[in-house]
């Protein structure tokens, strides 16, 4: 029998490679975007995370989704970091959500307060995510705008409580299988995890309109 982690893996691989070949996101990486897309992009992770942690303190104790709470994914002080070094130090005065973020974060939120099984479907997009392609846009953010490597602008990527990220991503994933959650609930998480990679699919849109790619 497939284990839940490879389920969910399974049904969000199309959904997962439609945000990495979004034509922002393609643009990103291939340097064909200024550092001002990029400053942009971190600017939405943090509306998104901001959700996501405030989610994270209410949910500790739940025996849903409290196990998934891990203090060293927490990237808020990261985030603020770099946006320091990206926006200078008035950066939060600037700070603009897209609709389409302001949309992603209302459902993470929602999902926080009502439905502590979906926020997890939200926690392991995100996060996972983060923690693994997340290293090939610091990579190419480091090569591209000259970042100091693992240093400001790009901290977010950097998971520096978690030395041994492929030994994480295992307990993680057992967790997930372990989820408190009968098999209806289960598919219910498996349509969230589809809903959050569509969400977060929306935001590289608006900014792909925001920021053209030139050839």
């Amino acid at each position: 029998m497939e284990s839940f982690s490879a389920v969910l893996r399974t049904a969000s691989r199309a959904r997962h490679t439609e945000a990495e070949s979004s034509a922002f996101m393609s643009g990103l990486l291939g340097g064909r975007l200024g550092v001002d897309a990029y400053a942009r992009y971190t600017e939405q992770l943090w509306f998104v995370y901001e959700a996501l942690e405030a989610g994270a303190e209410r949910l500790a104790a739940d025996p849903v989704a409290g196990p998934f709470v891990r203090p060293e994914l927490f990237r808020l002080p990261a985030l603020a970091r770099d946006l320091a070094h990206l926006r200078g130090p008035g950066w939060r005065a600037g700070l603009e959500a897209l609709p389409q973020t302001r949309a992603y974060a209302a459902r993470v939120r929602e999902c926080a307060e009502r439905w502590p099984a979906g926020y997890v479907a939200h926690h392991y997009t995100r996060c996972l995510g983060d923690l693994s392609g997340g290293q090939i846009i610091r990579d190419s953010a480091e090569r591209t705008w000259g970042f100091a490597r693992k240093g400001d602008g790009v901290r977010f990527y950097v998971f520096e409580e978690i030395p041994n990220p492929a030994a994480f991503k295992r307990r993680y994933r057992a967790l997930l299988d372990g989820l408190r959650a009968d098999a209806v609930e289960r598919r219910r998480v498996v349509a969230e995890c589809e809903r959050a990679f569509a969400l977060n699919t929306a935001v590289f849109r608006a900014l792909g309109e925001e920021f053209r790619v030139t050839a």
